[in-house]
């Protein structure tokens, strides 16, 4: 069957967009003809433009794909590096001995990472793809049918086209996913995550910070232009009502949430929520079809990990293309991507596992569950071997991180 393209990436977010670029940019893969299906593909703001409410924690390896692609020019122009993050229970002192603190002065690193703002990176890594000969479809995907030789996937606007592969990165509700007959399983975390961006009494210090509060946690991102960004994890009950309260109620509201680390916070954005939830593909692959991204695992924000997961699947992907080209091997075929699922899996499980059992004890106010928490947060503390351990794997340095991706030896 002829094919119009090798590989379509449908859904132009930050995974997708990530994932397109990077094909175009890894000699292994660059000889491809590519795609990316986006009806609506994000724009950069304007330089004056005031950051727009959804940020993303970006890791050491997150900024190694958007440098391997040249996007990260762009990106850093609005990024806040942070240098440190502190994490407390409700009952315990931020500045005592048994919170949590990362410091990237332990690893010698200039810093923990860089709070990025999600429509700058996906605009920048959408132009770069671009640049880079990606063939950009203005559509939204309407069919999808495969079979072993190729993909035939029908737009929203009548075109049709074939491919070798598809790969879906269109998020949570993906209709790749649901195309391909793969089955998701999770469950609803009760809980909303609630964002605005704040001004605060005192300077932010490129400090993350995140408070564990019997309803869920409590999260201030540094910004670059000295903002905090919040994201607040809470029952669905009292994030409508802190979406809706008066201005100044909701500053004593946020500020007494935050243990008043900053002093004085004030709106400064509409506030929004979303809900939140867990969820896993059964399979990352299936024929002439792979997944990344949240089209793959959805996770709670708590630990700022979304991002990080799904470019990293980006990463994998890639890594496992470029191996079967140079073997001759056709990178669609079913037993090539079962090597990107099985590597995936063997990662994203175990954090999402993680994730997922913070979640679990870090909510309630039982106080049992109380000490517990603070015991974990003073032991995490007090052992300098896992702490590092910790810190390198938030980076993105630690475990089988992808060549397409991995930092040059210094």
């Amino acid at each position: 069957m002829k094919r119009d393209f090798d590989v379509v990436v449908v859904g132009g977010a930050m995974a997708g967009a990530g994932t397109a670029a990077l094909l175009a940019a890894t000699p292994a893969t660059q000889g491809l003809r590519i795609a990316l299906v986006e009806p609506r593909p994000a724009t950069p703001p304007a330089a004056d433009a005031p950051l727009d409410l959804r940020v993303s924690a970006l890791s050491r390896a997150s900024q190694q794909l958007l440098e391997r692609t040249g996007a990260w020019t762009a990106v850093a122009a609005r990024a806040a590096p942070y240098q440190r993050m502190e994490v407390w229970e409700e009952r315990q002192d931020p500045a005592g001995p048994d919170a949590l603190v990362f410091d990237a002065a332990e690893l010698g690193e200039p810093d923990l990472g860089h709070i990025g703002e999600n429509l700058t990176i996906q605009a920048a890594l959408t132009e770069r793809a671009e640049a880079l000969g990606v063939v950009l479809l203005r559509a939204d995907l309407a069919t999808l049918e495969a079979t072993r030789d190729a993909v035939r996937l029908g737009l929203g606007d009548g075109r049709e086209f074939r491919a070798g592969l598809v790969v879906g990165a269109d998020g949570a509700e993906s209709a790749v996913r649901r195309q391909a007959g793969i089955d998701t399983r999770g469950r609803d975390y009760g809980q909303r995550a609630l964002v605005a961006h704040l001004a605060s009494e005192r300077p932010h210090g490129d400090t993350a910070r995140q408070r564990f509060l019997d309803t869920g946690p409590l999260a201030l991102l540094p910004l670059a232009d000295g903002r905090c960004s919040l994201v607040w994890s809470t029952l669905p009950e009292l994030a409508q009502e802190l979406t809706q309260c008066p201005e100044d109620e909701f500053s004593v509201r946020v500020t007494a949430a935050s243990g008043g680390v900053l002093g004085r916070l004030v709106p400064t954005t509409a506030r929004a929520s979303f809900p939140l939830r867990l969820m896993h593909a059964r399979r990352y692959a299936a024929e002439r079809v792979a997944l990344v991204g949240d089209a793959a695992h959805t996770v709670h924000p708590l630990a700022g990990q979304g991002i990080n997961l799904a470019l990293l699947d980006a990463a994998a992907l890639v890594d496992v293309l470029g191996e079967a080209l140079a073997a001759g091997d056709d990178p669609g075929e079913l037993a090539v991507l079962r090597r990107y699922e099985r590597w995936r899996k063997a990662e994203a499980l175990p954090a999402i596992a993680l994730l997922d059992g913070i979640q679990r004890l870090y909510l309630g106010g039982n106080p049992l569950q109380s000490r517990l928490r603070r015991g974990a947060l003073g032991l995490a503390q007090s052992s300098g071997t896992f702490k590092r351990a910790l810190m390198r794997r938030a980076l993105g340095v630690a475990g089988e991180v992808p060549a397409s991706v991995r930092r040059a030896p210094s």
